[in-house]
């Protein structure tokens, strides 16, 4: 099994998130056993969708770490803020969100939100390989 992790700063939110997205191809392109590129494509945009959320509603910072099963992929985000992921309806007018936990959900095999003891939560999703 194989893993990766990444801590992930505000500071140039954009820049971040693009530093995570970067840093899980790396990862997905040193695994010993190739994944599909289609399948790279959808780690790494649950990957943006967690970072992203996680900058935005959790508190500013989060840790992302990827592990390699032998079937899957599993994506995890770690953030301060104890407030999990709601779904909503998606805004088709005022481009304010709502579209991407709806889609985590389908790509995903299982996603699960987990509140720590310590504060924060923990939002992970299981990917095909």
């Amino acid at each position: 099994m194989n893993t990766m992790s990444v801590d992930v700063a505000t500071v140039r939110s954009a820049t971040s998130v693009a530093r995570a997205r970067e840093s899980a191809r790396a990862f997905l392109g040193s695994l010993l056993r190739p994944i599909a590129a289609e399948d790279a494509d959808t780690v790494v945009l649950v990957v943006s969708e967690f970072v992203t959320n996680a900058l935005r509603h959790g508190g500013g910072t989060c840790t992302l770490d990827l592990t390699a099963h032998p079937d899957s992929i599993e994506v995890t985000a770690h953030d301060h803020s104890p407030q999990a992921p709601r779904m909503r309806t998606p805004d088709l007018n005022d481009g304010t969100g709502g579209f991407g936990r709806p889609m985590v959900n389908r790509l995903a095999r299982t996603t699960a939100v987990t509140r720590q003891a310590a504060g924060g939560k923990t939002v992970s999703a299981l990917l095909a390989r």
